[in-house]
């Protein structure tokens, strides 16, 4: 029992000591941003960082059992049949692969989370009303699992090599600090390939229109296959919901195992795509 909390300790730190290299990048690109004005912004998104940074701790745990528990599925035969074909293409061709395949499995399970039977538990991640990079961090537990079991669980299933996993894994994971940021940034014509942070801001905005759009996390060419892309202007609207998912971070971790949050209301509205 001792060495076991131990480890979940060291597990929390070497979590925390990760994040330093982003917050240090981040804080230096928002004052570069900014100015003088990246104080206050820092200082007005505080709290919701502190609720982030806990969640976060709080996860390590499901996610480390989570992902130990997936090794089975290298002994499905599919798994096999690709694998030969991942061996012979090159790795660049293969991680390239992997983040793409990755990224539109990413899509429907996002897209899934806002069905009411998944909403619940993601809500906690949209209730950041001052969204910033560690807004990634905030996740309920039952989202974190979900997440890592479809991701990961059909990369696996594809036959991709564990290298290609790891390197799926960090690319999303960064870029996904990157498009969660404060940045008023669009790319213009390369936002028919890639998702920036202004497009990720819209899919937090708290306004019908904008609900269930802008779904992925690195390639916009998803969303905009399968028409939820959206992305009017800068965004400049509230973010957040409407309503209370929990007034602090165990109330939230509740919120999915009431019976009424899976009946509660929420607009779902049909958008077309719109390019900046």
């Amino acid at each position: 029992m001792t060495d076991e909390l131990f480890s979940i300790l060291a597990s929390i730190v070497t979590a925390l000591q990760s994040l330093s290299l982003p917050t240090v990048l981040f804080c230096l690109l928002a004052y570069l941003v900014k100015g003088k004005s990246a104080l206050t912004a820092f200082r007005t998104c505080l709290p919701n960082s502190i609720f982030n940074i806990s969640i976060m701790c709080f996860n390590l745990v499901l996610i480390s059992f989570t992902f130990t528990n997936l090794g089975w599925l290298y002994s499905i035969n599919v798994v096999e049949a690709f694998s030969q074909f991942w061996e012979s293409l090159p790795e660049w061709l293969v991680i390239l692969s992997a983040v793409f395949c990755g990224d539109f499995i990413g899509y429907w399970r996002h897209r899934l989370e806002h069905s009411r039977m998944l909403w619940p538990s993601h809500a906690m991640h949209h209730s950041d009303t001052n969204m910033s990079w560690l807004t990634l961090q905030r996740f309920h537990p039952f989202n974190r699992v979900t997440t890592t079991i479809i991701d990961a669980g059909l990369l696996i299933s594809l036959g991709f090599p564990p290298y290609s996993l790891v390197a799926n894994s960090l690319v999303r994971h960064y870029y996904g600090y990157f498009i969660h940021a404060d940045l008023p940034w669009n790319y213009g014509a390369w936002n028919k390939v890639f998702v920036s942070p202004v497009m990720h801001q819209w899919h937090h905005a708290n306004e019908p229109a904008a609900y269930n759009t802008n779904f992925a996390t690195v390639f916009s060419v998803f969303d905009r296959a399968f028409g939820t892309y959206r992305v009017p202007s800068l965004c400049n609207i509230p973010l957040g919901i409407s309503y209370n998912v929990g007034g602090n971070i165990f109330g939230q971790l509740l919120y999915p195992l009431k019976l009424s949050s899976y009946f509660k209301k929420f607009k779902k509205t049909q958008t077309k795509s719109i390019d900046t």
